[in-house]
């Protein structure tokens, strides 16, 4: 491709609304072009790399043995309802209604289509297993779009199902799988942590997200370098050293007029927040559950929803507080009988906590489980903090900031169940599939790549994914022998199967070529000047390091064919 056929224009400033380095410099290079919230163009040079990214996938799909299929982006929204996803996705769901009035949905995943396909495959289990992949569109009526590609209203996917007669045959897919996600990544020079995750709802016993650590993430995992434990800051389990030592004192009641948060009541009483009880109210299902933890830790709502298995899960109102009596800013657990009430591990490693008195303007201190209180169960519904050590090996435990870029989980039967897919096994008995799902945002790992390979000059595209090979430059297009050899070189490295993109601008220095050299960041850049020609050299610079070389003009095509 010549640069001066080629669709695209660089920016010297993207703007305010850029907030990762990947956004920026997509948008800089002329890569991306947005046409609304959440919505955007690949242009030419982004789908190039975009192709490139696929055939890393589609070739680690198929070492797997999955196989490719296309689904529609459109399905019939009774499917959804038999399952009853249309409810869980809420308004990120796309609907819409055909002529008819009959209700449709923008696919923002392939769950009920690809089990109703199987439907026609599956009989009995002579049939088992087998995975389906595709590479598709998806949709997702995001409230927040953010960071360009990262998260986005309308992308593309990878997702493969896999459907199992038994679990041993669900674990070895699913072991496969995350073979070839971690292929990938290193193909795309991305490093990743493979985290443990929360299942949901509809989950199995083994889900996995793998994240590439970066400061500018939305995702939160934990890390223990001891013994590499990991996990999603939503799954993750630690251990609170044991601080309940003290003699346990009497109680006393404070007055504390205006005090109702934990960071006054430590300001009050010139404590710190690990020596309250912080006690809240939760909805779940339409009861009314109290939950107390210790006052410098958060509630983690995934846990407590697991606990109380609950369909719904929310803060309580007001007036659902106040209507069982509680004060809001002075609720604990004390002289609560008529509440579920769940206590967080977190209560029974420390004593002589201050709680609220269930009056205004009121406080105890001193207070302690089992002597002064009682709840229905205690649990690990604590958020890890780096407070905690590793529930593996004791060790020291880290928070990590990171982007999703990949997710494999098991569905176990939960979709062959709500949509009636099942097969007679070995003994002539009904048994319904075990699934499992695992997914690749493409647009996000393309971000991703830039996130993990750039420098203040731009992109450095890992030679797998870039979207061309060689980068050739012509410094001097003006000068007629200049360009007819850059052209050669250029026609050569087309004919030897590499993929070129000839910068044969007439009208720009040899500053802005370089800058858009390094901008685009593809591997290999090859400089022909008059100067060279006079010399009988060609340089080569490497975009990664920067380094520059000659080597003779004569062996230009070989080395280049050999460096690559």
């Amino acid at each position: 491709m010549k640069l001066t056929q080629l669709a695209y224009k660089t920016l010297r400033d993207t703007g305010s609304d850029a907030e990762t380095s990947s956004h920026a410099l997509l948008l800089q290079a002329g890569f991306i072009h947005q046409l609304g919230a959440g919505i955007y163009s690949y242009l030419p040079l982004a789908l190039k790399a975009i192709k490139n990214i696929e055939s890393i996938i589609r070739y680690e799909m198929d070492k797997t043995g999955a196989q490719e299929i296309l689904m529609p982006h459109i399905q019939p929204q009774e499917l959804w309802d038999l399952t009853g996803r249309t409810t869980a996705f809420g308004d990120n769901l796309f609907t819409l209604k055909d002529r008819r009035q009959r209700g449709l949905v923008l696919a923002p995943t392939h769950e009920e289509s690809v089990t109703t396909i199987s439907k026609s495959i599956i009989q009995s289990y002579k049939d088992l297993p087998f995975t389906l992949y595709q590479i598709q569109t998806k949709f997702r009526d995001e409230a927040r779009p953010r960071a360009g590609l990262i998260r986005v209203r309308e992308f593309s996917m990878k997702d493969a199902y896999s459907f199992s007669a038994n679990e041993d045959s669900l674990d070895e897919i699913y072991e496969s799988m995350a073979i070839a996600y971690k292929n990938i990544y290193q193909k795309c020079e991305i490093p990743v942590l493979m985290a443990e995750a929360d299942s949901g709802a509809i989950g199995g016993k083994d889900s996995h997200e793998f994240i590439y650590p970066t400061e500018s993430g939305e995702d939160t995992v934990i890390t223990c370098s001891n013994c590499q434990y990991t996990a999603n800051v939503e799954k993750a389990i630690g251990i609170l050293p044991a601080e309940n030592h003290d003699t346990e004192a009497p109680q006393a009641e404070i007055s504390t007029p205006g005090v109702t948060t934990i960071e006054e009541v430590c300001n009050f009483l010139n404590i710190n927040a690990n020596q309250t009880l912080k006690s809240l109210c939760y909805s779940a299902d339409g009861q009314l559950v109290m939950v107390c933890i210790r006052g410098d830790l958060n509630i983690n709502e995934v846990k407590l929803k697991h606990i109380l298995n609950a369909t719904e899960l929310r803060a309580a109102s007001t007036a659902e507080i106040e209507q069982e009596g509680l004060v809001l800013g002075s609720m604990s657990p004390l002289g609560i009988s008529n509440i579920n009430i769940i206590g967080d591990t977190s209560i029974v490693t420390k004593k002589n906590l201050t709680a609220g008195g269930n009056k205004p303007g009121t406080h105890i201190v001193n207070i302690n489980y089992q002597r002064d209180f009682h709840v229905n169960q205690i649990a690990d519904i604590s958020t890890v903090t780096e407070m905690h050590l590793c529930n593996e090996c004791n060790g020291k435990l880290e928070a990590v900031r990171g982007i999703e870029i990949g997710h494999i989980f098991k569905l176990g039967s939960f979709f062959s169940e709500s949509l009636g897919l099942h097969f007679t096994d070995q003994d002539g008995k009904q048994q319904f599939p075990l699934m499992g799902c695992y997914g690749i945002g493409v647009g996000r790992l393309l971000a991703a790549v830039v996130e993990s390979n750039h420098d203040d000059k731009g992109i450095i595209f890992p030679k797998n994914v870039s979207p061309y090979q060689v980068h050739l430059i012509a410094l001097n297009a003006n000068d007629e022998t200049c360009y007819e050899k850059a052209h050669a070189i250029y026609d050569s490295l087309w004919d030897h199967g590499v993929t070129c993109l000839f910068d044969d601008r007439t009208d720009q220095s040899a500053g802005v070529k370089f800058r858009d050299s390094e901008l685009f960041g593809i591997p290999l850049q090859v400089i022909v000047s008059p100067r060279n020609l006079n010399n009988d050299i060609c340089e080569i610079k490497l975009r990664k390091t920067l380094v520059t070389y000659s080597v003779p003009l004569g062996e230009t095509i070989d080395h280049i064919v050999n460096s690559i």
